[in-house]
């Protein structure tokens, strides 16, 4: 039988309750707790009751309540986003029209230019040139001043709007860098040979004797398109070869893996997915980031 007492050293009456000598102490929740908690529960119901809050099946799939007020937050970003977009269009209609010089020298067309850019970056080039379109092995840097096709205005626009080899687009910049190896052109001493030349054109032969033959292969299958001191062509495609940027590796293997196997590498044409106005924005970006040329 439970017995009420008060505890000698709190002075708390106890609950009557006790276990193996141990009594209970009671000491309720303070009034402030408890009414807050009821407030709580009556804000949750009226919050259920007001607003979308109860997910449930139906024949179509699962929806959702849509409360009192009808406010659905989908709707409310739409609606901002689509005024965005018609506060800009009378910019970017100016964009999409006119010379890409034209907006560059226009600060208030350049500012609309440069930030529907950098979006349109992020959400189309970002996955290959990276972030902050420092590029990796296979994906060209955009900040530097090195270009495979040229950094003017004009060559940015041109491999933005029809890409490079790319499938179904007559206008896509083509050309590729054949498999001397694989294709049984040069065999594994040529190859070898003519790495270590393209090593010497930078200051970084290791063996002057394979260097010195090697230019005589160079000579006679890569001159056509790098040159005849390999500082490349753009309107080949072909990389400057003098320079310490490389694309794919600059080691000895590296190079090596390019002669015997060849590169292809692909980017696609934007024209196919982006209006006039968003291709232009991203080329006054790119062209802005520091390596565009006059």
């Amino acid at each position: 039988m439970s017995e009420k007492h008060t505890d000698d050293v709190t002075g708390v009456e106890t609950t009557g309750h006790s276990w193996d000598g141990i009594r209970e102490l009671n000491n309720p929740l303070p009034k402030w707790w408890i009414y807050t908690f009821y407030v709580s529960i009556v804000w949750a119901v009226a919050y259920w009751i007001v607003m979308p809050a109860w997910p449930y099946l139906t024949s179509d799939g699962w929806t959702y309540t849509k409360g009192v007020i009808g406010y659905e937050q989908r709707e409310v970003v739409t609606d901002e986003l689509a005024a965005i977009v018609e506060s800009r269009s009378g910019a970017m209609e100016r964009i999409a029209s006119s010379p890409l010089e034209e907006i560059a020298n226009d600060p208030a067309l350049m500012e609309v230019a440069l930030g529907a850019g950098k979006a349109a970056f992020g959400d189309n080039c970002a996955p290959c040139h990276g972030s902050g379109a420092q590029g990796s092995k296979g994906f060209p840097n955009l900040n530097d001043d090195d270009w495979i096709w040229g950094g003017t205005l004009d060559d940015i626009h041109m491999t933005l709007a029809h890409g490079i080899r790319w499938d179904g687009d007559d206008d896509t910049r083509f050309n590729i860098m054949m498999a001397y190896g694989r294709d049984g052109i040069l065999n594994r001493n040529e190859i070898s040979d003519v790495a270590e030349y393209v090593l010497s054109l930078s200051g970084r032969a290791g063996d002057q004797e394979a260097a010195a033959r090697g230019s005589e292969v160079f000579a006679s299958q890569c001159v056509a398109c790098h040159g005849d001191d390999g500082s490349g062509n753009r309107e080949l495609g072909a990389p400057n070869l003098t320079d310490a940027i490389w694309l794919y590796g600059g080691d000895k293997e590296a190079i090596v893996e390019t002669v015997s196997n060849g590169r292809s590498g692909v980017m696609p044409a934007w024209n196919e997915r982006l209006d006039e106005g968003t291709i232009n924005s991203l080329t006054l970006f790119v062209y802005s980031l520091g390596g565009g040329e006059k």
